[in-house]
């Protein structure tokens, strides 16, 4: 079996350690679209955004829930990729190494999960909170268990931030998963850092359950 290699970062609470790219995860999503019809800056301009909570779980270098917000964009070399605006974790290390590998500019906040199965049949329940302030809670149903596994693949460009040096970043991320549709509600609280997301509109949910990707 291949070893992880692991990079040792420098930062502000001490030296913390990540796995080198690519990262090879395993996990949970649940994912819902929305369309946002006005710009609130540069980075989140109008168009459509994808809002997700996962569960990256044990067989993953590393285990951590994940809260991110992110938009379609076109880039000239790579085509159509997803640009990740917003995002937190649970992990310093995760923080470290999204935020040095490929620009993505995580921050910790904290989780609450609650899952539970009837048959076929999943409820979830996530919430986020930043210093006990929430940000955002979602609810999910889906028979995603019960669907045959699918592969995936897609692209993440990101423009440079400080622990780049300012250089934009890109990663492919690809593997499978049992996807499929699922019932989603969003609240964004009005006064965190989704506020801006209470005015878009919700297109569509689906469950990614048991994915396994490649990251980077």
């Amino acid at each position: 079996m291949t070893q992880t290699a692991w990079i040792t970062s420098s930062g502000p609470d001490g030296e913390v350690a990540y796995p080198a790219a690519p990262w090879q995860m395993v996990g949970q999503l649940w994912l819902s679209i929305f369309r946002l019809r006005e710009g609130v800056d540069e980075l989140r301009p109008a168009g459509t955004y994808g809002a997700a909570f996962v569960s990256y779980e044990p067989g993953s270098p590393l285990t951590y829930s994940e809260l991110l917000v992110a938009r379609l964009v076109p880039t000239e070399q790579h085509g159509r990729c997803v640009s990740i605006t917003d995002i937190w974790v649970d992990s310093p290390a995760s923080v470290a190494g999204g935020r040095e590998l490929w620009a993505i500019p995580k921050g910790l906040c904290d989780f609450d999960l609650e899952t539970s199965h009837r048959g076929p049949l999943s409820s979830t329940t996530w919430s986020a909170s930043l210093a006990r302030k929430p940000i955002a809670t979602a609810t999910f149903t889906d028979v995603s268990r019960a669907i045959p596994r699918v592969p995936f693949k897609g692209t993440t460009w990101q423009p440079g931030i400080d622990d780049t040096a300012g250089e934009e970043r890109t990663a492919v991320l690809q593997g499978s998963a049992k996807a499929f549709p699922a019932r989603g509600h969003w609240d964004f609280a009005p006064d965190g850092p989704l506020g801006w997301m209470r005015g878009a509109r919700q297109l569509a949910s689906f469950r990614q359950a048991d994915f396994r990707m490649s990251f980077g």
